[in-house]
C-alpha cells in the first residue's frame, strides 16, 4: 500500500465572513492542498478572494470554520516558514538594499541565543541572496535609487532571507511594465527551482499565471470559492516563446472564458454585443 505524501498547505472546508457570520461569506468551503516544493497560481475576477485566502494562510487573517496546515500543523499566526511578498515593495528607505534583505536577522525573533555562528551563516546568506537577486552591483544603494522591478526583487530577498519553507505573493509583479515582468517571471522560477520553496501565487493575469504555475487555480466571486483547477501541461523549465504555442493560447483561453462566466461578465459582454447591433441598425 503506498504512503499518502502530507502537502505543504492544506486547507479543508475553509469558511470566512466580514462581518456577521449570517452575511455574504467571503470565503466559502475552500479546500485545496499544495505539494511541497509546489507552484500554484490564483486567479479569478476582483473579489473572489484570491488575496483574502492567501493572507489566511499567510495567518495574517482569521477564519470561521474549517481548518488551515502548514506540515500538519495548524496555522493560527504568521511565522518565519511563511513568508509573504505583497505588490507594494514596503521597503525601508532609510536602509540600503543589504540591510533590507538583512533586517528580518535584526529582529528578536531571530536574535534569541544567537551564536557568532549564527551570524556569519545569515551574512552569507544574505551576500548569497544579493547575487540570486542580482542585487551585488546595488547592494549599497537606496530603494529610492532602484526602479520598482530592481525593488521587488529586494522585497523578495528580504522575504527569502530566514528561509521559508512557503512563499506566498499577493500580485509582486503587478505594478511592473510587461518587459520587466517577463524578467521577473523567469527570475522566480530561477528561485523557486534553486530555494525549492513551495509558492502560492496571487495575480490577474493569466498568462503569467500560465506561465509560472504548476496548477491554476480558478476561485469565482460571490461567494469566494474555488471554482476549477487547471493542470499546466509545460515542462518544469519554462521559456517565453512557450507562451505563443497552441496549447498555451488554449488553456489561456479556457480560463479566460470560465473567469468570464463565474464573475458574469459574459452577461455584460453579451449586453454590449446587443447594444452595437442595435446602433448600427439604427
Amino acid at each position: 500500500m503506498t504512503e499518502s505524501i502530507q502537502p505543504k498547505l492544506s486547507a479543508r472546508g475553509v469558511w470566512k465572513f466580514f462581518g456577521p457570520r449570517s452575511g455574504h461569506p467571503a470565503l466559502r468551503d475552500v479546500s485545496l492542498d499544495v505539494a511541497d516544493n509546489g507552484f500554484v497560481t490564483l486567479v479569478g475576477a476582483s473579489g473572489c478572494g484570491k488575496s483574502t485566502l492567501l493572507r489566511t494562510l499567510g495567518g495574517l487573517e482569521s477564519f470561521d470554520a474549517g481548518t488551515l496546515l502548514c506540515d500538519g500543523h495548524a496555522i493560527t499566526a504568521p511565522a518565519p516558514e511563511r513568508a509573504m511578498v505583497f505588490q507594494h515593495y514596503s521597503l525601508y528607505p532609510w536602509l540600503t538594499v543589504a540591510e533590507n534583505i538583512r533586517f528580518c536577522r535584526r529582529l528578536g525573533l531571530f536574535t534569541r541565543s544567537r551564536s557568532s555562528a549564527d551570524v556569519e551563516a545569515a551574512s552569507g546568506r544574505a551576500d548569497a541572496l544579493l547575487h540570486l537577486m542580482g542585487l551585488a552591483h546595488v547592494a549599497d544603494a537606496y530603494p529610492g535609487q532602484l526602479s520598482g522591478g530592481m525593488q521587488q526583487r529586494v522585497a523578495i530577498g528580504r522575504a527569502l532571507m530566514s528561509r521559508p519553507r512557503v512563499l506566498l505573493m499577493d500580485e509582486p509583479f503587478g505594478a511592473l511594465d510587461a518587459q520587466t515582468r517577463e524578467v521577473m517571471h523567469d527570475l522566480i522560477l530561477h528561485v523557486h527551482r534553486l530555494e525549492k520553496t513551495t509558492v502560492v501565487f496571487v495575480t490577474h493575469d493569466v498568462e503569467e499565471a500560465i506561465y509560472l504555475g504548476q496548477r491554476v487555480v480558478l476561485m469565482a466571486p460571490r461567494p469566494g470559492r474555488i471554482d476549477s483547477v487547471y493542470e499546466v501541461p509545460l515542462p518544469a523549465t519554462r521559456r517565453q516563446e512557450m507562451k505563443h504555442t497552441q496549447e498555451f493560447l488554449q488553456l489561456k483561453r479556457d480560463i479566460l472564458a470560465r473567469i468570464r462566466m463565474t464573475s458574469g461578465m459574459q452577461t455584460d459582454l453579451d449586453l454590449l454585443d446587443q447594444l452595437s447591433r442595435a446602433a448600427a441598425a439604427a
